[in-house]
């Protein structure tokens, strides 16, 4: 076990500095193309850590795991809405821009409801997320990355001049070997997490529920924090919400063309919980002036996942 646990915390290293590599490239790139942090945020860090999530997924989707396929994507998304974005928020609040509250949060829940109604028996018989589906799925992914670049058309981002700038190649060597230690720590995290678990004597269930469902939501954690601790607001927001939509219309929808994946409606209830807490997000953005996420709205994000974890391991256990 000694091992495992040495892994792990090399493990814990490696995704910190990739998530430090990531921020810096990231926002080295903005401001060198005068590209707003938040486009950043909501495309390349967006994409490069939901990475772990689109592994899991393709290869569950290909043994025809069908919980897996479902659970990892909603499960991560509840993850990276209420305990990433409150361990975020209470070790640094941060400002939301308003386009984020009144454009990203509302698609982040568009594609909740589009998952909602593809997965469930409204237009089949069965309760099944089939090959037409994903490419449902798929060409509202498109159209969100159409959105995002005319987003970055229509900005115009003043040049700082007031710190020295990575070169071109260091830029995206940080973005690349920032992507690559975030996937291999995370995987670290990930595998050496369920040996000790094991090794303790942990049913499978409770691992796939905790362990792993958090392990493919370390690279937003480690990105976010460490985007919110360098005052780089917009990548840590446009992260977390960038990753939701990512997960929902790419991740999901790669998986139903993979295989088609059959829905276990016991998930309805976690969209539910998914959907509601996007709509919290928005109401407690929307009702502030600053648009802010304060440390005491970040607690209540962080207690309502602490009470879904509590409930589904009860429920598992008896």
């Amino acid at each position: 076990m000694l091992i495992h646990i040495l892994l792990l915390i090399i493990g814990f290293g490696v995704l910190i500095k990739g998530a430090d590599w990531l921020v810096d490239g990231g926002s080295a790139l903005a401001r060198k193309y005068r590209i707003s942090e938040l486009a950043i945020g909501l495309t390349i860090v967006a994409f490069g850590t939901s990475m772990p999530e689109l592994v899991v997924n393709t290869f569950a989707a290909y043994q025809g795991l069908s919980d897996i396929v479902f659970g990892n994507v909603i499960g991560s998304n509840i993850i990276n809405l209420f305990a990433i974005l409150g361990i975020t928020g209470i070790i640094a609040p941060f400002m939301v821009r308003s386009s984020t509250v009144w454009r990203e949060i509302p698609l982040s829940f568009f594609a909740v409801l589009v998952l909602f109604f593809l997965s469930n028996s409204f237009l089949s018989d069965t309760e099944i997320l089939s090959r037409f589906d994903g490419l449902i799925l798929l060409i509202f992914f498109c159209l969100f990355l159409y959105y995002i670049f005319q987003q970055m058309k229509g900005e115009n981002i003043p040049q700082e001049v007031t710190r020295k700038e990575l070169s071109n190649l260091k830029t995206w060597i940080f973005i690349a070997a920032g992507l690559t230690f975030l996937i291999s720590g995370g995987k670290l995290i990930v595998v050496n997490s369920v040996k000790i678990a094991q090794d303790l004597g942990i049913s499978q269930t409770i691992i796939g529920l905790t362990i792993v469902a958090a392990g493919t939501s370390l690279p937003e954690l480690a990105t976010s924090v460490v985007a919110a601790i360098k005052k780089n607001n917009d990548i840590a927001v446009g992260n977390i919400i960038g990753s939701n939509i990512f997960n929902i219309f790419f991740i999901l929808g790669v998986s139903a063309l993979v295989r088609p994946v059959a829905f276990n409606i016991r998930f309805n209830y976690d969209l539910c919980l998914l959907g509601a807490g996007t709509l919290l997000l928005f109401i407690a953005m929307f009702s502030g002036k600053k648009k802010k996420l304060d440390r005491w709205e970040a607690v209540i994000l962080l207690l309502i996942y602490i009470g879904y974890t509590i409930y589904l391991i009860k429920k598992e256990i008896s």
